[in-house]
């Protein structure tokens, strides 16, 4: 099914865009299904796509639901910028994890071994009554939403 233009200019706030994917999705001012977001119909810089922007788009509808086209940031409304998570409690007799590194910097992508390795020290420290049953099954868990979204390489 070839895509078709729904014929009018729609407004809404950007949920969620992930600039390493180079997609995301709109929620309709005047409600109703989110809209698929791919990063070649933004006409601004992608940097300046974020959870909470306000844009114009035009839509076109296909067989897999509706998609943005010639997407334009109205402007940003600071109220609706997505809120800076407060850092969790720390448990207790737990030291405190360091703190998270800027955003602007760039991180490394580790090995799944190394990663794995890493989340059993995290596991022994901050949750040590663990078994051996309920790490594997972390670990098995976590590494898979990792590959998922990039963030180790194989």
């Amino acid at each position: 099914m070839v895509a078709v233009p729904t014929g009018k200019l729609s407004t809404g706030k950007i949920l969620k865009f992930d600039e390493a994917r180079g997609y995301g999705f709109i929620a309709p001012d005047e409600g109703g299904e989110d809209v698929f977001l791919h990063a070649n119909a933004l006409t601004d810089e992608k940097q300046a796509y974020h959870s909470g922007v306000a844009v114009e788009f035009d839509v076109l509808k296909d067989a897999r639901g509706l998609k943005a086209m010639s997407v334009r940031i109205l402007g940003t409304d600071d109220a609706a910028a997505p809120a800076v998570n407060e850092p969790a409690a720390t448990p207790a007799g737990a030291s405190n994890p360091p703190e998270p590194a800027d955003d602007d910097t760039l991180c490394d992508v580790l090995s799944a071994t190394d990663l794995r390795n890493d989340l059993i020290e995290l596991y022994l420290e901050y949750a040590p009554s663990l078994t051996g049953a309920q790490i594997t099954a972390l670990n098995g868990a976590l590494i898979t939403l990792a590959r998922q979204h990039g963030w180790v390489e194989d």
